[in-house]
C-alpha cells in the first residue's frame, strides 16, 4: 500500500503521508516512502521547491509503536537519515500542517526550512511520557526553538498550540483553516519567481553562517556576494528589473 503521496504542479513537488490508519506514524514503509519522494524532488530540476503535508486528522503521531514494539529489526531509513535529508535537501521544503503533531512528527516539522499550520492544531512532546527521550529529533528541534521553550515542552511533555509553536521557533507562521492554502500558495509562488541556484545556495549558507564566527562569516558572505552578482544569472535579474518584466526561470 502506497503510504506517500508524490504530485508536481508549477514546479512544487506535494509530498503528502498518507497513512491516517495509524496518524502517519513514522513507519518503515513511510519512513521509505518520504525518502524516495525526497530523493525524486532533488532529482527533477524542474522541481523549485517542496510542499510536505498529511492526510487524514493528523500531520504525524511520531514512532509507530506496534511496529517498535513488534520485535522486528528495524528497515528502510532511519530517523536520522531522514531529518538530514531534510536539513539538507536542496530544495526548500514547507511543512504545511494539516492537523496536530507529536513526538517525531515534530521533527519532521522542525527539519523543514519554513513550516505552517491551522491555528487551532497542537503540539506536544510526548516522548518522556512513555518513559523516553526526544533525542534524535532534538537535533533538528534545537535550530529552532529557544532555549526555553525547548526545555519546557521537552521536559514536561505538556501539549502546546499554535501560537506557542510560532512563539517558540517551531512554526513559521499560524492561518485560520480557511487561509492556510493561501498562505502556503504565497510562499510556493515566492520560490517560483526565485532563481534557483540562488535558493539552494542561499538555504545551504544559512547553516555556514551559524558555525563561523563573525570575521569568517563576512569572508563568506562577501566572497560568495561577488561570486553571484558576477553570475549570468545576476545579469538576467538586472535586466529583467530594468526592462520591467519577469527573470527568465520565473515560472
Amino acid at each position: 500500500m502506497t503510504v506517500v503521496r508524490y504530485e508536481v504542479e508549477r514546479g512544487i513537488a506535494t509530498i503528502t503521508l498518507d497513512s491516517p490508519r495509524n496518524r502517519n506514524a513514522l513507519s518503515a514503509a513511510l519512513r521509505t516512502g518520504l525518502a524516495e519522494a525526497l530523493a525524486r524532488a532533488a532529482d527533477d530540476a524542474d522541481v523549485r521547491g517542496i510542499v510536505l503535508t498529511g492526510e487524514g486528522p493528523a500531520f504525524c503521531a511520531g514512532a509507530d509503536l506496534k511496529e517498535a514494539a513488534s520485535g522486528a529489526p528495524p528497515t528502510g531509513p532511519g530517523i536520522p537519515e531522514l531529518l538530514g535529508t531534510l536539513l539538507d535537501h536542496p530544495k526548500p521544503v514547507i511543512a504545511r500542517l494539516n492537523g496536530p503533531a507529536r513526538a517525531g512528527g515534530l521533527g519532521l516539522v522542525a527539519a523543514c526550512d519554513i513550516a505552517v499550520a491551522p491555528d487551532d492544531v497542537t503540539f506536544a512532546f510526548t516522548e518522556v511520557r512513555i518513559g523516553v527521550a526526544p533525542a534524535m529529533i532534538a537535533v533538528a528541534c534545537r535550530l529552532r526553538m529557544t532555549p526555553r521553550a525547548l526545555s519546557r515542552y521537552f521536559l514536561t511533555g505538556e501539549t502546546f498550540s499554535a501560537a506557542d509553536a510560532v512563539a517558540s521557533g517551531l512554526l513559521t507562521a499560524a492561518a485560520p483553516r480557511a487561509e492556510l492554502d493561501d498562505l502556503v500558495e504565497g510562499m510556493a509562488d515566492g520560490l517560483r519567481k526565485a532563481e534557483p541556484k540562488a535558493v539552494a545556495r542561499t538555504k545551504k549558507l544559512v547553516d555556514e553562517l551559524a558555525a563561523l564566527d563573525r570575521a569568517d562569516a563576512f569572508a563568506l558572505a562577501e566572497r560568495l556576494s561577488m561570486e553571484f552578482f558576477a553570475s549570468p544569472e545576476a545579469a538576467e535579474g538586472r535586466l529583467s528589473f530594468f526592462e520591467k518584466r519577469p527573470p527568465s526561470w520565473a515560472l
